[in-house]
């Protein structure tokens, strides 16, 4: 009667009855559940004179006690027994008390759920070009291409050359490149594509600059907590694609020693960026022992495969060659305190740094060259190798900016502009120059007139601060180019820094002199000083560079001239050492 009264009103089923009285360890809520329904439905069914609700009760409770009695039998026959008679450990931990998951409600569930999610109506794709099937108009799971970059955002600290920094918030795909972009955006600076993204690390006395392809977020993760990115110009970054004569010299290139005619740059550059050329770069190198404080000599080969070091003289056979490094997975740095740090022989030091490494010391290879040419070959070829033809490519995106922009029309004048006429003044009403002639003249007059005015201003003595005495002396001091009381090794550290190119230069205030400058000029590889002497002619100070053959004004002046004109300098002034705060 129970299972019947339960089936009739979908509360249990007799399998699903069994299986409940099987599970449950007493079963008293249960039993008086059914108990309390059956008795209600059977008085609304059974006449009211035939009803002996107690008798019914007691034979209710008799039919429980029997059916449970049997169900505990059954459990405990079926529970399997060991080999030494006691009963699974995995029955004994289920405790009868709790509540299972019934299986039909379990599908029940789920086919409501399904049943709910067919009825909604689909969501028109946007991009059906990004789906995996090439029909589908839906967006699904599976649907975009598997390893894109996170779309979160990164924070980036950057630091100037005097020491502030700044916060960056930037995307997981943004290059060193594009950061560079938004830095100088940022702090007002001359765009002109040589600022770069430097990694140094200061408690190894190590930097390089990241390539522009480079992910700065995949870079930050493989830094210690005491490495940072400065914000630096570098000149050199690309100048081996203009002049790469004077960064790969014969006697180091080995494709050079086999022939015996002149290399044309372009062919030499082509030879480095194809994979199915083979140049190496050999020569005698420093190198630290591990472990050791000594630095030995040795004969090395920088192929594409990695870097080299012969055994045995300068033989290049096999067996007498040991790999050093590889060059896929790791970087070359610049050492910057490489005497007073690493004991190295000269100040040419370099270092091949494992990406993958804890960033130790004794995980480092520390090789150290003769001279600055020298280990710019070698730094310049392991990027070469290592990068290849991607190197090109970063080298011509600026290139192929200016074509696009220089294809725009010129701007027109506006209309006001084209409007303006020359007009004289001299008498009670302002009259209209028709004259291109007396136009002309008027304008010389005034020009003239102009310059007796200031003149006039300097024989008086005026104190203001348009004086010609005092803005020979200050006006300098805003330019880019002068880094003010700076020692000769400080002013060698910052040319080194921003790439050792022809023309680098900046201005300082010589040491020996306090009324003198000194001219700071890199050329071939090599900085050389120039002193600036002040002279007095007729009152009125000048600066010269060639003991008053040519003098000027004031130092703007002097550089404004040596950049259009070589006259005494090896070289015309190009790039200004340039430090900017962020």
């Amino acid at each position: 009667l129970v299972v019947c009264v339960c089936s009739q009103y979908s509360i249990l089923g007799s399998d699903v009855m069994m299986n409940t009285f099987h599970k449950c360890k007493a079963g008293i809520q249960f039993i008086q559940m059914i108990k309390t329904i059956t008795v209600f439905h059977l008085c609304r069914f059974l006449p009211e004179d035939d009803v002996d609700l107690e008798a019914l009760v007691n034979d209710m409770n008799s039919s429980l006690e029997s059916l449970y009695s049997t169900c505990s039998s059954q459990q405990t026959e079926s529970t399997p027994l060991l080999h030494n008679g006691q009963t699974s450990s995995s029955h004994q931990s289920l405790r009868r008390s709790q509540p299972m998951h019934i299986l039909a409600v379990r599908r029940l569930q789920v086919e409501e759920q399904q049943l709910r999610t067919s009825s909604l109506p689909a969501i028109p794709n946007p991009f059906p070009e990004l789906c995996s099937p090439a029909s589908s108009p839906v967006l699904s799971p599976g649907s975009l291409p598997p390893g894109e970059p996170s779309t979160g955002k990164y924070i980036v600290k950057i630091f100037s050359e005097d020491g502030m920094g700044k916060v960056v918030e930037i995307p997981a795909d943004m290059t060193a490149r594009d950061l560079c972009q938004l830095l100088v955006y940022k702090s007002h600076c001359v765009d002109n594509n040589s600022w770069a993204l430097v990694e140094h690390h200061p408690l190894l006395g190590l930097e390089r600059c990241l390539e522009d392809h480079e992910l700065v977020v995949q870079v930050q993760a493989s830094m210690n907590s005491d490495s940072r990115f400065l914000f630096r110009k570098n000149y050199a970054k690309y100048e081996f694609f203009r002049n790469p004569l004077t960064f790969f010299p014969e006697h180091m290139v080995a494709w050079c020693q086999e022939t015996n005619r002149p290399i044309p740059p372009s062919q030499l550059l082509q030879n480095f960026l194809a994979t199915s050329s083979c140049p190496e770069i050999q020569g005698y190198l420093y190198v630290k022992e591990m472990g050791r404080k000594s630095w030995k000599k040795i004969y090395m080969f920088l192929r594409r495969s990695g870097l080299y070091c012969s055994t045995k003289g300068t033989s290049k056979e096999p067996r007498h060659l040991q790999l050093l490094a590889d060059l896929e997975d790791s970087n070359i740095f610049t050492v910057i305190t490489g005497k007073k740090q690493h004991g190295a022989p000269t100040d040419y030091g370099f270092c091949i740094k494992p990406n993958k490494g804890r960033g130790e010391l004794k995980e480092l290879r520390l090789l150290c060259a003769e001279d600055e040419q020298g280990r710019t070959c070698w730094m310049t070829a392991f990027r070469l190798f290592k990068y290849g033809i991607v190197l090109y490519q970063n080298f011509k995106i600026p290139q192929q900016r200016k074509t696009l922009i220089s294809h725009f029309p010129a701007p027109v004048r506006s209309v006001s502009e084209n409007s303006l006429v020359a007009m004289d003044f001299s008498g009670r009403i302002g009259r209209v120059i028709d004259n291109p002639v007396e136009a002309q003249s008027a304008a010389m007059e005034e020009g003239h007139a102009w310059r007796k005015r200031s003149q006039r201003m300097n024989i008086l003595g005026s104190h203001s601060p348009l004086h010609h005495s005092s803005l020979s002396s200050v006006i300098h001091i805003a330019q880019l180019w002068f880094h003010g009381r700076i020692s000769r090794e400080e002013s060698h550290r910052i040319i080194h820094q921003q790439g050792q190119v022809d023309g680098l230069f900046l201005l300082r205030v010589s040491q020996s002199n306090p009324k003198a400058f000194v001219l700071t000029l890199c050329h071939h590889q090599k900085i050389k000083h120039f002193q600036i002497l002040p002279c007095e002619e007729d009152g009125q100070v000048f600066f010269s560079l060639d003991d008053g053959a040519t003098k000027f004004t004031d130092l703007i002046q002097l550089v404004e001239f040596y950049q259009l004109n070589r006259g005494v300098l090896p070289c015309k002034l190009k790039h200004p050492c340039t430090v900017v705060a962020l």
